[in-house]
């Protein structure tokens, strides 16, 4: 076992990898020496949201924010029945728009973002009952 420090996205990870075949190489470029090749398995923790609600997609009706992003609009009211690819949500990042749809139809149970909001990828925007 090997214990290495891994970055992803500016935060330090540190990881235990375990060396499969130690003497397994690659056949490089003629410029390159030859490199071992290592396999490995690295768990990342999931990120909390950075809406501050602590809600993570774990049912069928959640409508996660598919990337980081600041929520353009909420295209929905609480109670709301909508149909499956229904548009329930628009989510900016760098400048373009995202549009989020129903993964299912249902009501609209709660709606756990506003406008103007900072979400991170994974976000429950809101949820779908």
């Amino acid at each position: 076992m090997k214990k290495l420090r891994v970055t992803v996205e500016g935060k330090v990870y540190e990881v235990l990898v375990e060396v499969l075949d130690e003497g397994t190489t690659v056949a490089p470029s003629p410029a390159l020496a030859q490199t071992p090749v290592y396999s490995a398995s690295i768990a990342v923790p999931a990120s909390i949201p950075a809406n501050g609600s602590g809600v993570k997609p774990s049912g069928a009706g959640d409508v996660p924010s598919p990337l980081a992003g600041k929520v353009v609009s909420i295209d929905v009211k609480t109670g709301d029945e909508i149909l499956e690819g229904a548009q329930v949500a628009t989510v900016e990042a760098m400048k373009m728009n995202t549009y989020i749809f129903a993964p299912k139809s249902g009501r609209v149970g709660s709606i756990l973002v506003k406008t103007g909001d900072g979400v991170e990828e994974g976000t429950v925007l809101l949820q779908i009952g």
